[in-house]
């Protein structure tokens, strides 16, 4: 595993913050198009107070995901979320090449 065997994966601090007793929000990658700065199956977990762990993109789409997601902790509705960009806007939310990424937000219930 190397340097990132010492990471704890979302999914464990996902497990971790529910018996904690937090109200917890997971975002997944679910579908990438060109180039995307994560894979399909990055987690990002979020929680009711907006701390998170892991990643699903970077620089402005995570900022988005982690507001949607504290909508989702309350309504527990799940969404999915699609973010896209024209090249010359791409590097200002993190999505280098005008890449495309979906990604699937919903509460877990411990």
């Amino acid at each position: 595993m190397g340097q990132a065997g010492n990471v704890l994966d979302p999914l464990d601090i996902a497990e971790a913050w529910l018996k904690q007793g937090r109200r917890v929000a997971i975002a997944t990658v679910i579908e990438t198009w060109g180039s995307a700065p994560r894979p399909v199956g990055s987690h990002l977990v979020i929680d009711g107070d907006g701390n998170f762990q892991g990643s699903v993109s970077g620089g402005c789409v995570e900022g988005a995901v982690i507001t949607e997601a504290t909508d989702v902790i309350v309504s527990g509705a799940a969404k999915i979320l699609e973010f896209g960009v024209a090249d010359e806007t791409a590097w200002r939310v993190g999505l280098s090449c005008g890449g495309r990424i979906r990604v699937l937000v919903e509460r877990v219930n411990g």
